[in-house]
């Protein structure tokens, strides 16, 4: 390593020698860099965390392209008056469809969705009835009629037979549920008609944010010209649905985001201005007995000069991740949209340490170049492995095909290496230019001590009971458990609920959630219902399948079928002209005499918008598609995954497959993948950062004893997880490998430290490195912490998780690996 300091020691030269010149060059790439970063955008569609190869997003961006994926803004009308909320619905459609937008030079939405027209299927239901249903509806009549004549006869004597009865209920309540499917309400209003609602599809994209603010303050002030109780004076309109909550959940993400932003930051400035602060003005006093010429005002004015010393190299080397996190991603998603806090707190670290150190060099009596030197060959080594470890143990993760994993390792990665740049090759400049300005107060001493030397206290008693609890948490770590709920890790929308809660009242289904499978044929699509409805009958355990539907099922689609259909009709319309029930007053058999008036083939186009649409491609013709809906709510990840499990790839006997096309899939897709890889990835980090070690110490004996410590904090973070009952997700196993590299970090420059100063120099040690790796450690816990104060419960816990990941680590490093060396000194088993 020292090799490698060495060559690059022309750059450290250059920072003396031409100060202005590398500050310069660097914050102009800075500028470019920030350029770049400000045109990110935060991505929140958790498809794109999956790979672009994965056969189900390939499924799903197949389905948006053949099908479209329009999103409705809805709008819930609700007032006692059935009549009122019909004429205003009347008037909102007319005057929403003329609202118009400059930016666009078009209006804000294309098409409204309200009345249902079921008078044509009313008189043609049958048509659309799937052969199944045919025959179901053939056989009841038939039995009704063989009923009706053996209640004829005066010699006719029940004798109750019951399961032929119960064949008849069933296929009555069939028939009932398939016309309730094709014929709904006129309106989609509630049972007691007060609530009703209506669908305005946009012309805009759901990406263009600028759109929808607009669209909805637009609608606002629409809403309040029209003054809803004019119509009713109870009425009450409302609108909002998934585009509202896409819009809230971006506007959400990005105040979390400069929120943890401000508060992340300004904690992190604050703690290293009163550090230092305090640090400098003890030494200065003790370096110059008390009879100094610099006051105490004079340090605290200096107070700013730290964290400008540290935090300009540090903010040049974010603007520099970032820009190459633009050409290299393009977008930021919701896992790494928090990254430029966190990475502050990460990357002031590198900077703390080697100010610290240069400051220790430059008050033993070195002049400014010989302390830059210094600070680089003997700090520098130090910082150099643990940055290189943080970032290669992150760098691990981007061989993971989650890109919630392997995007975080890209720019966390990125930003510890560009990081360690500027602490290395910027911020001396800084210090040559401070130095010049006198800006920087140092001690009149020659040289102090930072603390005496003398044994570690409680050595052994700390080892062992750092190992009891250790082993205490492996005994019992199968306890540890992993939240699935994916409602729990959502921010919640009350608004959004609220409104969900009233509109819900006035939907024609209860069926949510479907899963598209996309086939080549028709005779694809009969296979694939074939086998999905075979297992839907055959799973009897845990089914997920609800109902199985395509167009093709109750639509003819070639001449031969047509004609069958028709003939098929003609039969039921025959039965239904028998004498024994032509004059039957019966509800059902009423529907079924207008069902069956078809008598020659049904166009498309005939076929009212709210039955087909849902069946029909954008180019207008029917989608060779199956609709699978889950019996399940897929916002429990288990079922989730057991849905997709069920559905996802169906293969048929021919060896063709297809792949189910949803968002649930794709989140159970992610999940899956996530939980497979996770258990890899943070063995894939261990591994790494033990030979990492091995190489950088050149001693199998000390790679042992820096890597302990970093195992006992991750069981004790693992107790603290068992005792709370603080489970893993999805969001937090993502920090998981960043907290191995990251608790690393104190172990190796204690142990270069100690090292360096030799035998019973530890307490030494951690009155000077100690502090430094405390402030280190607490400076990226608060970068973490930022995120303890989001609405984003996925980030909350990802924030949770860190600082006590890295708190354990820490407390491991500063009691555990000093009590672990001092006993292996007793016992003669150190070599330096």
């Amino acid at each position: 390593m020292q090799k490698l300091l060495k060559s690059l020691k022309p750059l450290l030269d250059l920072n003396y020698s031409h100060p202005w010149l590398v500050l310069s060059c660097s914050i102009l790439l800075a500028v470019a860099g920030g350029y770049f970063a400000v045109q990110l955008k935060i991505d929140t569609d958790i498809a794109n965390l999956l790979p672009k190869d994965h056969p189900n997003v390939l499924a799903l961006e197949n389905l948006k392209e053949k099908v479209g994926g329009e999103t409705a803004m809805d709008v819930a009308i609700q007032s006692p008056s059935f009549e009122a909320n019909k004429k205003f619905a009347r008037d909102l459609i007319q005057k929403s469809l003329e609202l118009y937008y400059p930016r666009y030079e078009d209006t804000y939405f294309k098409r409204a969705e309200f009345k249902k027209e079921t008078e044509f299927i009313k008189n043609n239901a049958l048509y659309l009835a799937s052969d199944t249903e045919l025959q179901d509806i053939t056989e009841w009549l038939e039995d009704e009629i063989r009923t009706a004549k053996e209640e004829s006869n005066p010699f006719f004597f029940d004798l109750g037979e019951d399961e032929e009865e119960d064949d008849s209920d069933e296929q009555v309540e069939s028939f009932k549920e398939s016309y309730e499917m094709l014929v709904p309400s006129e309106y989609p209003v509630s049972s007691d008609s007060t609530v009703m609602l209506v669908k305005f599809y946009p012309t805009g994209s759901k990406s263009d944010i600028q759109y929808l603010e607009d669209m909805f303050v637009a609608y606002d002030s629409l809403l309040a010209t029209m003054n809803p109780s004019a119509y009713h004076p109870e009425m009450n309109v409302d609108f909002g649905g998934r585009l509202k909550r896409h819009l809230e959940e971006l506007t959400s993400i990005m105040r979390d985001v400069l929120g943890s932003f401000a508060s992340g930051i300004s904690s992190v400035i604050l703690l290293v201005m009163f550090y230092f602060f305090i640090k400098k003005y003890i030494h200065y006093r003790k370096g110059t007995s008390g009879n100094g010429k610099y006051s105490v005002y004079s340090h605290f004015l200096r107070m700013p000069i730290p964290v400008m010393i540290i935090g300009i190299p540090l903010f040049i080397s974010l603007l520099w991740t970032f820009g190459i996190t633009y050409f290299y991603l393009g977008m930021l998603n919701t896992m790494t949209s928090v990254l430029f806090v966190i990475l502050f707190g990460l990357g002031i670290d590198y900077g703390i340490h080697f100010y610290a150190r240069y400051i220790e060099i430059r008050s033993a009596g070195f002049d400014v170049k010989e302390a830059i030197s210094k600070t680089y060959l003997k700090t520098g080594e130090a910082i150099f492995v643990s940055a290189f470890t943080t970032a290669a143990a992150l760098y691990i993760l981007m061989f993971a095909e989650f890109r919630g994993f392997s995007e975080f390792g890209f720019i966390s990665g990125t930003g510890i290496i560009l990081a360690l740049v500027g602490m290395l090759f910027i911020l001396p400049s800084l210090l040559v230019i401070f130095e010049k300005w006198g800006w920087i107060i140092l001690t009149e001493n020659d040289e102090y001590e930072e603390g005496g030397r003398h044994r570690y206290p409680f050595a052994r008693t700390i080892v062992v009971t750092g190992l009891v609890a250790a082993a205490l948490v492996v005994t019992f770590s199968g306890k540890l458990s992993f939240q699935y709920d994916f409602g729990d890790l959502e921010p919640k929308f009350p608004e959004y609920e609220q409104f969900r809660k009233v509109a819900r009242q006035a939907e024609s289904s209860s069926k949510r959630n479907p899963a598209y499978i996309l086939a080549d044929s028709n005779e694809d699509i009969v296979h694939i219902m074939d086998q999905l409805n075979q297992k839907m009958v055959s799973d009897t355990t845990s089914p997920t399948i609800e109902s199985v539907e395509a167009l093709q099922e109750r639509y003819p689609t070639t001449e031969a079928e047509e004609n069958e259909k028709l003939r098929k009709i003609a039969e039921i319309r025959q039965l239904l002209k028998d004498p024994l029930l032509i004059n039957k007053d019966d509800e059902d058999l009423e529907k079924l005499r207008k069902a069956a008036q078809t008598t020659e083939h049904i166009s498309l186009e005939q076929i009212p918008e709210y039955l087909k649409s849902r069946f029909v491609t954008k180019d207008g013709e029917i989608g060779k598609f199956v609709i699978v809906y889950p019996s399940v709510g897929l916002s429990d990840g288990r079922k989730s995954i057991a849905f997709k499990n069920d559905v996802g790839v169906v293969k048929l006997d021919n060896g063709k497959e297809f792949h189910a096309a949803s968002t649930s899939i794709v989140a159970a897709s992610m999940l899956d993948l996530m939980r497979r890889e996770s258990p890899y990835m943070v063995s894939a980090t261990f591994i790494f950062i033990y030979f990492f070690m091995l190489f950088s110490f050149r001693s199998f004996r000390w790679s042992l004893i820096s890597m302990l410590p970093l195992l006992v904090g991750l069981l004790w973070l693992f107790g603290i997880m068992l005792l709370t009952g603080f489970q893993f997700n999805f969001y937090n196993l993502v920090v998981l490998p960043a907290i191995l590299g990251i608790g690393e970090d104190s172990g190796v420059h204690l142990a270069h430290r100690y090292r360096e100063e030799g035998k019973n120099s530890m307490w030494q040690v951690l009155s000077s490195t100690g502090q430094h790796i405390t402030m280190g450690s607490f400076t990226t816990m608060l970068g973490f912490s930022g995120l303890l104060f989001t609405s984003h419960p996925g980030l909350q816990s990802l924030g949770v998780m860190a600082v006590i990941g890295i708190g354990m680590t820490l407390l491991t490093s500063i009691t555990f690996m000093p009590a672990l060396i001092q006993w292996l000194e007793d016992w003669d088993w150190i070599r330096y």
